[in-house]
This record gives structure tokens, sequence and C-alpha cells, in this order.
């Protein structure tokens, strides 16, 4: 197996953690903890986690010219990637904000066009058109009306800022992330995205009665912070180092898919057979931007 393929693995794991998170975190918000509180409470404990981590490690030693480059991944990768997503995933339903979430592959291709200078291939723009049109298909006429939405416009916008903001993330990153080890260049992505998300979550933090959270309640927020926080970005960390940009982003358009599986499997939601077809097409999508052409192109 090429490492190429082990990328694409990986990435596909991150994509289910994160289809599933959109129901985790929905059941915690704002039941037990408001969205801003979470977010830091997310970063803080992932933060602590990957610093612990790498004690146990030889560390790379960060050029100084790049440290500019992790905090501006940082806060687009982590503060306002998060505080929109959770604050947007409050306001709208699990399978919208998922959806919402496959504009970041057409956003990243943009960027990568512009900063990176990343070639746009006919392959590639028509895995993004016909992923897009599968995902249309999937909010307009396949996800059930009503549900936990307080706002629902207002949610999905939010929630398209933050798969903007993931769009850059994934560009910037794609410059520094294949010079050090994973843990050590985490552990200052997640100190960054820390020191930009404490102003916003600490008194939503401060305000959490932790006696009267479930155990299932704590078993959720484990979830979000040791899967959707550390796996997934250790995961996304390595497939960048080893994909475009682009190839990783269009990933984002299972995350509908996993949403509405989940869903099924909790009972929520119902299969249909215009659900089928968008799955179909967003799998579609997914394939062509993903394969290359020929053994010429690059990584």
């Amino acid at each position: 197996m090429n490492t190429r393929v082990i990328a694409l693995c990986a990435v596909s794991i991150v994509t289910l953690i994160y289809g599933v998170t959109f129901t985790v975190a929905k059941e915690v918000m704002p039941h037990y903890i408001k969205p801003f509180g979470f977010i830091l409470l997310r970063v803080f404990s992932a933060m602590l986690l990957f610093w612990f981590a790498s004690l146990f490690i030889k560390n790379d030693k960060i050029e100084k010219g790049d440290y500019k480059t992790i905090a501006l991944s940082a806060f687009f990768g982590i503060a306002l990637n998060m505080l929109t997503f959770f604050k947007g995933l409050n306001y709208t339903t699990p399978i919208s904000a998922s959806v919402m979430m496959v504009t970041s592959p057409i956003l990243v291709l943009i960027f990568s066009s512009i900063l990176i200078k990343e070639r746009l291939t006919l392959l590639k723009v028509s895995g993004v058109i016909i992923g897009l049109i599968g995902a249309v298909i999937l909010i307009v006429y396949g996800s059930t009306s009503g549900g936990d939405a307080k706002n629902m416009m207002l949610g999905n916008f939010l929630v398209f800022i933050n798969a903007a903001s993931y769009g850059m993330y994934l560009v910037i990153v794609k410059k520094v992330v294949a010079k050090y080890k994973p843990v050590t260049f985490i552990r200052w992505l997640y100190l960054f995205g820390f020191i930009f998300v404490l102003p916003f979550g600490f008194t939503e933090l401060l305000e959490v009665q932790w006696q009267e959270i479930s155990t299932g309640g704590y078993l959720r927020i484990g979830f979000v912070i040791i899967f959707a926080s550390c796996i997934t970005y250790l995961f996304n960390l390595f497939a960048l180092s080893k994909l475009k940009p682009t190839t990783v982003s269009v990933f984002i358009y299972l995350q509908p898919v996993v949403a509405s599986l989940y869903a099924l499997l909790v009972g929520s939601d119902s299969l249909n057979t215009v659900k089928i077809i968008a799955t179909v097409l967003i799998f579609l999508g997914v394939y062509l931007v993903s394969k290359q052409p020929n053994k010429s192109i690059p990584k």
C-alpha cells in the first residue's frame, strides 16, 4: 500500500469522525455547555494532550519565519473555523450544517489557484461540480424539515464562514506541514488557537454546571475532544503532507452522507431514492477530484 492510498484512508477516517461529530456535538450544546465554552474546552484539552505527547518524542525546531504561518493557520483552522462551526451548529440542524460544508472544496480551489498557483484541471473542476450537485440535491430534497433548528439561515451562514475558514486553513498549512513532525507542529497550532479562542469562551466555560452533566454527556464531550480534535487534526496533517489541499478538502463531500447514515442509525431520519442518488454523485465527485490523471502530476 503506497503513501497516497494511506493518506486517502486517513482523510476518509477524518470524514467519518466529522460526520458523526455533527450530531454528537449538537446533543451537548447548549444543554450542557454553550458553543464558545465548548470550543475553549476542546482546544484547551487538545493543546494539553499534544504538549504532553511532545514530551515523549524528539521535536523539530520551528523556524522563526514559520511561527507567523502557524499562527495564521491556527486563526483559520482552529479559532474562526471552530467558533463559527459550533455557533452555527447551535442554530441549524446537523445534516444542514454538514451539507453546507461542501462549499469548502470550491473555496479551496479558488484559494489554491491564487495563493499557491495550483493548476485547475478539467478533471478536478468536473469532480467539484458533480459533488456539489449531489450535495445540493441532498440538502434541498433529501433532508427532513423541522428538527432542532433555532435559526437555520443564520446557522447555515455561520457554517459557510466555517467552510471558507477551513478551506483557507488547508491552503495555508500546506506550506509548512511537511517540514515538521505532526505532534511538533500541532502543539504550536493548538497553542496559538487557544490564545485566539480564550476571550470568546472563557465566560461560557465558567458557567458550566459540571455536576449536572450526565455520563453520556461526558462521553460525547470526550469524543469531540479526543477524536474530533486530536485524531482528525493528526490524520489531516499527514494527508496534507501527501496530497493536494483540493484533494483533502473534497472529502468534505462525504460528511453529509455520514451525517445522514448516522441519523438513520439513531432513528432520526429516513432513506429515500433522492438520498441514494445524491450519495452516488458525491462519491463520484470525490473520486474524480482525488484521481491523478498520470504519474507525472505531483501529489
